[in-house]
């Protein structure tokens, strides 16, 4: 009976080895590779340029074509001054034109006789003469009549507030009769595409260079958030060297940001940082009661050892986690 329970044991450690040999078929050797760190800081979605659209003169605003959100194209009319002066003005030009009309026509008959007498002999050249001069000093009057009122048109053409730049209408500060002033801004217009700008504490100013690559979330990201379900690859265009109350600005370009909002915020992943440590992929260890552990291979046979978990990450393709302790480098760990 003895050598039979001896028997059967030996059948059972023979068939744990081989089950066990049989579900840790590969082994890979723990190497050491470098982490980038990575800090989550919000961005800001700001434009590139916002430019204002002024009034060219000062009058009361009759009329505004667009409000807040509404994309516009360089040259668009936004609104329209009206200044009741100018109106006058135009009135007295006409009157002072034809005034001088009235003249210059006086003159030319005055001419046209004072030639005739010339011919027949009655009047003088010094008459004729008179009359020329005076028909060209009405004629240079008529002119410049007319350019003065030319610019009195032009000043109401004025009235009309132009797109400096095509974009999308960020403000409208002003509503429809208010009074204003030649240069108040009617309209604030964001153009030439939007970047993120980030804040990261002066620690980091060393630590981020210019061209370096970015992971930017998806928008309505919490602040705990560690990752996302999509993300995008961005860019930093630019790092300000001026540090101000212990924070250093940066801008990052990334594809897409023409939906967002121009003050909205999204979490960005930025490397501020490197170290070494030994990483496993996430297949290769298991979980028992709450503990951690890896299967190794060593001279004596396959045996468990107890891990301490670090950060996790996506490498090459495959999720791998950091091993802070437990093994060393070098470590035949035994994959399933």
């Amino acid at each position: 009976m003895w050598n039979i329970a001896r028997m059967a044991a030996g059948l059972i450690l023979a068939a744990a080895a081989l089950s066990a040999s049989s579900a840790f078929a590969a082994e890979i050797v723990a190497r050491s590779e470098t982490i980038i760190e990575t800090k989550a800081v919000f961005g800001q979605v700001e434009s590139r340029n916002v430019v204002p659209a002024r009034a060219r003169i000062g009058g009361t605003i009759r009329s505004i074509a667009v409000e807040e959100g509404s994309a516009v194209q360089e040259g668009e009319v936004l609104a329209l001054i009206v200044d009741e002066k100018i109106a006058l003005q135009l009135d007295a030009a006409d009157a002072e034109i034809d005034a001088i009309r009235s003249q210059l026509d006086n003159a030319q008959t005055e001419l046209t006789r004072a030639e005739q007498l010339l011919a027949r002999g009655v009047a003088p050249q010094s008459r004729v003469d008179q009359a020329r001069t005076q028909v060209d000093v009405y004629s240079n009057q008529l002119a410049a009549a007319e350019a003065g009122r030319a610019v009195i048109e032009q000043q109401s053409r004025e009235g009309q507030v132009l797109a400096p730049a095509s974009g999308r209408v960020l403000s409208v500060p002003v509503t429809q009769g208010s009074v204003v002033l030649g240069g108040e801004p009617i309209a604030r217009i964001a153009t030439g595409g939007t970047f993120l700008r980030l804040s990261l504490p002066e620690r980091h100013a060393a630590e981020i260079v210019e061209g370096g690559s970015v992971t930017v979330g998806e928008r309505r990201l919490s602040a705990g958030s560690e990752t996302t379900a999509t993300t995008r690859q961005g860019r930093l265009a630019k790092v300000y060297p001026e540090i101000t109350d212990g924070r250093v600005q940066a801008d990052v370009e990334v594809e897409g940001l023409s939906g967002y909002f121009v003050g909205e915020r999204t979490l960005v992943w930025i490397p501020v940082g490197r170290r070494t440590a030994i990483t496993l992929p996430r297949a290769a260890i298991s979980t028992r009661h709450g503990v951690d552990i890896v299967r190794i291979a060593t001279d004596a046979g396959a045996m468990d050892v107890t891990i301490v978990l670090g950060e996790t990450f996506d490498g090459g393709g495959e999720t791998r986690v950091e091993i802070l302790t437990g093994i060393r480098e070098g470590d035949r760990v035994l994959l399933p």
